[in-house]
């Protein structure tokens, strides 16, 4: 009989898969940022050309593997990955030189982050990681996705296709690389190691979370539930028709789909009627309370079971009655909150429905509606009246507002001239660090040389400098040279050129001040933790004010380490190098670190 591994073993897996991938990616990370922009661009083109050739492929295995949404919007969204996002890209200069600004005399040179570590949802798999790849490499930034465990094949089978592409066209080994182990617990290994520079988060609230909790620059998105807004000067048919395009698209899956349609008293029937027509189908009040039971948790999250399904299949499995033609389950609501648990985000072609009596109402209600899970994500404005849209723009907490046009593909820029992109940014409303259709320019540092364009004595900022003073300086005081002799012994004792110096009865283990020897002060390796320490010697340690990477590279190299306290300032190359390598002596803490 052979035994099966203990759970603790299982998370281990991962953990020390995403260990070895992000150390893979650090270790190509230079490589690829020595690359020219005519090289990113012709590995972007190729990976780009693949995904495009295999977007049918890639669609057909996500539906498979995970059973949400419609393979041919899959396709659709592929596509918009592979072309739409592709072409917006790829003109933009990534390597170098990427602006000059004459006037202002500045010179703006880019820089890669460095290794991305990228959350891939189960909802949409591969358009996400086709985008997030080609986003990555145009910036010259190594990546490691990090599948959603419902969506581990088809998301390696997107890895593995533009991987291969990638390294033909130029890519070094380890540029792109995927976690096939897949848990919470590797996952949040992959985003706090130590070699990876930022975040790319897509998944639910809790990941997102995790990502901004991990100790680095994150990109994520929180939910969305975008209102729909039908203002009574609207093209009915075309509002509900692109509210029905949207909402049905991949059966809901983008967090960018409409969620909820708020509409004028004044045309409240004629909407009703044109979404009957379409294949909207209204429910009763018995109905919908056994739509939100089965449909919403107590955590109020969607059902994972109906995620993705049409409308059709979601009624059978409730237990409700609905025509074959219905392309959507619309539930007349009262209020936003708590008691309607209809209200949230649901990932689904299911509407809530409110009727207000103008404008204005319309606008607290949406604005209800973004405050309970959409803040800062999108919305629409079904209108003619550019005044009224306006407003609307002004007041809402959303950074996306479309017009006209389904919220879904147009918050995500396939029916719009916003940045095409799969990740929305909520900014400050959503607990976001940008409100921005994450592109590759939020994978670059940019560096600036900036030219003197106002001499501080021309603005002003600086008076005259003073006149060289005649009167007779002070003479340097006179060392003893015994006393340099020692203070020499000391610094080169320090960096392991000279055994300890006791007996000339100074203190190895320390040095006199910063003035002195400019390192930080180190013990030999032999030195035991301070917990095992008697009082007396902790009482001789010195700790170092201030450590640098240099240091802990010399304490390294000679074998030695490095004593702190909770006032020593160390510098973050210094630390992750120190705790590398256990470097630290740590006097405040008791222990090695």
């Amino acid at each position: 009989m052979v035994d099966k591994p203990s759970s603790t073993e299982t998370q281990a897996v991962p953990v020390k898969e995403a260990a070895k991938l992000a150390a893979r990616a650090s270790a190509a990370q230079p490589k690829l940022a020595a690359l020219s922009q005519a090289e990113i661009d012709q590995i972007v083109a190729r990976m780009a050309a693949v995904a495009n050739r295999h977007a049918d492929e890639l669609a057909t295995a996500a539906v498979e593997e995970t059973q949400y949404g419609i393979q041919a919007d899959k396709v659709r969204k592929n596509l918009f990955a592979a072309d739409t996002i592709y072409e917006f890209i790829r003109p933009m200069k990534t390597v170098g030189v990427v602006r000059r600004l004459d006037s202002e005399r500045i010179i703006e040179i880019a820089e890669p982050f460095g290794v991305v570590a990228a959350i891939v949802p189960s909802t949409n798999p591969t358009s996400t990681a086709i985008y997030k790849l080609l986003i990555a490499m145009k910036a010259r930034c190594a990546i490691v996705l990090s599948p959603h465990p419902a969506a581990v094949r088809c998301i390696t089978r997107t890895a593995e296709l533009l991987a291969e592409a990638a390294r033909g066209a130029g890519a070094p080994d380890g540029a792109i690389n995927w976690m096939t182990e897949v848990s919470l617990e590797g996952t949040q290994a992959l985003m706090t190691s130590r070699e990876v520079s930022v975040i790319l988060a897509t998944g639910g609230m809790g990941l997102v979370r995790a990502a901004y909790s991990a100790g680095k620059p994150a990109y994520g998105v929180g939910p969305g539930n975008a209102p729909a807004y039908i203002e009574q000067s609207a093209d009915t048919q075309n509002a509900v028709h692109d509210i029905l395009e949207g909402k049905t698209f991949d059966n809901g899956l983008l967090c960018s789909s409409e969620n909820s349609v708020v509409v004028d008293a004044a045309i409240a029937a004629t909407v009703k009627d044109e979404f009957t027509a379409q294949g909207g189908h209204f429910l009763n009040s018995k109905d919908a309370d056994l739509l939100a039971k089965a449909l919403i948790t107590k955590q109020r999250l969607p059902n994972a079971k109906l995620v993705g399904r049409s409308a059709v299949e979601i009624a059978k499995r409730v237990g409700i009655e609905v025509p074959d033609r219905t392309r959507a389950l619309i539930v007349p609501l009262k209020g936003v909150g708590r008691d309607y648990p209809l209200s949230i985000e649901k990932l689904c072609p299911v509407l809530s429905f409110y009727v207000v009596q103008d404008w204005r109402e319309g606008c607290e209600r949406c604005q209800e509606i973004l405050r309970y899970g959409g803040m800062g994500h999108t919305m629409s404005i079904h209108s003619r009246d550019d005044e009224i849209i306006l407003e609307f723009g002004l007041k809402k907490p959303a950074f996306r507002i479309v017009v006209n046009t389904p919220t879904t593909l147009g918050a995500i820029g396939m029916t719009t001239g916003l940045d095409p992109s799969m990740t929305l940014g909520c900014g400050g409303y959503g607990g976001n660090i940008t409100s921005d259709n994450i592109s590759p320019r939020h994978l670059l540092n940019i560096k600036r040389i900036a030219y003197d364009t106002r001499p501080p004595r021309d603005s002003g900022m600086l008076d005259e400098a003073p006149l060289p003073s005649s009167r007779p300086q002070p003479s340097p005081p006179k060392l003893d040279p015994r006393l340099i002799a020692e203070r020499i012994d000391v610094f080169l004792a320090s960096r392991g050129l000279r055994d300890s110096v006791t007996e000339k009865g100074i203190k190895p283990l320390a040095f006199e001040t910063s003035e002195t020897v400019d390192t930080a002060p180190t013990v030999e390796r032999s030195t035991p933790a301070t917990t095992e320490m008697d009082e007396g010697v902790k009482d001789e340690l010195q700790a170092a004010e201030f450590v640098a990477e240099d240091d802990v590279r010399t304490a390294v190299r000679h074998s030695r380490q490095i004593v702190i306290d909770d006032r020593t300032i160390v510098t973050p190359a210094a630390r992750d190098l120190a705790v590398e390598h256990g470097v630290f002596v740590d006097l405040s803490a008791g222990r090695t670190r």
